[in-house]
């Protein structure tokens, strides 16, 4: 028999995960004789290798332990074998022996202080030499959606396997398991503690979590800052948000709301049993509260309502050095950032920039200079019928609101006018 390696080169250095190969089927030369069970492996050095393959076959066959080194082939169709007597290679697996699936898979990791850090959803494996290596414990996020079945979704957001390898940790890591292992249940401890994972845009979360059941949707909600899952909540179909809302702490929902602009709110909030939006609002800023208010009372009519104050306004004699140099706090917070409004003392707007063409300005040019001084505005009695034709017209982000002496009241924002299927527009 010839090993892996030089059987098929192409295989060399070939990454499998655990969750793909558990119940793949397994061949003896070409004919089928059952699937993969689980993987049983030794700790040796740094790396623990692969020592047998645990099958389980039809009923009233008995199950095998096939040598790593009798395995010809592994495919996504199946895993090869190449086996003169099958009946040679019948039996359990032994107590002292490692198993992935049953004893790592699933299991907690905790940190050296055993805190909690996460739970172990994959194992990857690494076929080197015609040994096959397990080299990572994956607890990503992306593990535990594929372990959901939720390939469909994941292909789309975790396309590159630069995402996979920055989310797993390797088993060098891991302190060594107990040597006398049987049924393990303990945790997986780590020597360090995991690096945060890299946060998931919230339009791609606010799908996958649609798709989770209640109890897995809450636990995943639950882990997110509340800067990142304010935005989540926004992007969430208006069923999951109802549920959503009402299975946290009403703190922490006005906490979320009040990151959002008012039109966004109460967008949410009109879905919400009538106690448990007035519960909502009574914690939220004053302000804030009350122009929520006015649109769940239906007197949103005017458009001031709808408008945000967390927009960039600086004054004309600004530069543009100081813009780029200061940009990151002056964006902190903000609802709108790809738009510069240009005021005086009093407020009074005198035009605006695009970011783009802050951006291609030279450093020492003055807002006054290089700014649109005929500035397209809403008025605060301004319907959202008329906000709506507006930005269809002009295809603009934001749009400022300003009274009779063109001072600047506040900015709506085109997703919440255009974009949030609020019940009022």
């Amino acid at each position: 028999m010839k090993p892996i390696n030089e059987k098929n080169n192409e295989h060399a250095g070939a990454v499998h995960f655990l969750s793909d190969l558990i119940g793949i089927k397994i061949f003896n030369q070409d004919k089928k004789i059952g699937k993969l069970r689980d993987i049983a492996i030794r700790e040796h050095e740094k790396l623990p290798t692969v020592t047998h393959l645990y099958v389980i076959r039809t009923f009233g066959h008995k199950p095998l332990m096939i040598p790593w080194e009798r395995v010809t082939d592994i495919r996504p169709c199946g895993i090869t074998t190449d086996m003169e007597s099958i009946e040679k290679y019948e039996g359990e697996p032994a107590e002292s022996q490692v198993l992935l699936n049953d004893h790592i898979l699933d299991k907690k990791v905790l940190d050296m202080d055993d805190n909690e850090v996460d739970v172990v959803y994959d194992v990857k494996l690494v076929l080197r030499n015609n040994v096959l290596y397990v080299t990572d414990v994956d607890f990503s996020r992306y593990a535990l959606f594929k372990r959901l079945g939720l390939k469909p979704v994941i292909k789309l957001l975790f396309g590159g396997s630069d995402l996979l390898k920055k989310e797993t940790l390797s088993w060098s890591y891991v302190q060594p398991l107990p040597e006398d292992i049987g049924r393990f249940r303990g945790a997986v401890k780590l020597r360090i503690l995991k690096e945060k994972l890299p946060e998931i845009h919230p339009v791609d979360l606010a799908d996958i979590l649609e798709e989770l059941n209640e109890e897995q949707r809450l636990a995943i909600f639950n882990e997110l800052e509340p800067e990142h899952a304010s935005d989540t909540l926004e992007e969430i179909e208006p069923r999951v948000q109802r549920t959503l809302i009402s299975s946290i702490k009403k703190e922490r929902a006005a906490e979320l709301i009040n990151d959002m602009t008012p039109a966004q709110a109460a967008d949410i909030l009109s879905i919400l049993p009538a106690q448990e939006a007035d519960e909502i609002l009574a914690l939220l800023e004053k302000e804030n509260a009350q122009k929520i208010q006015h649109m769940l009372d239906k007197q949103e009519e005017k458009i001031i309502h709808l408008s945000t104050s967390h927009f960039i306004k600086l004054s004309p004699d600004t530069e543009v050095n100081q813009v780029l140099s200061q940009f990151r706090d002056l964006a902190k917070d903000k609802d709108e950032i790809a738009y510069i409004y240009v005021v005086d003392e009093k407020n009074t707007l005198l035009g605006v920039l695009d970011l783009k063409e802050v951006l291609q300005a030279e450093l020492d040019d003055k807002l006054a200079d290089i700014m649109a001084t005929s500035v397209i505005s809403l008025k605060p009695d301004n319907t959202l019928d008329e906000a709506a034709e507006m930005f269809t017209r002009y295809n603009f982000r934001s749009i400022p609101v300003v009274d009779e002496q063109e001072v600047i009241l506040g900015i709506i924002l085109y997703r919440d006018v255009m974009n949030l299927k609020h019940r009022f527009v």
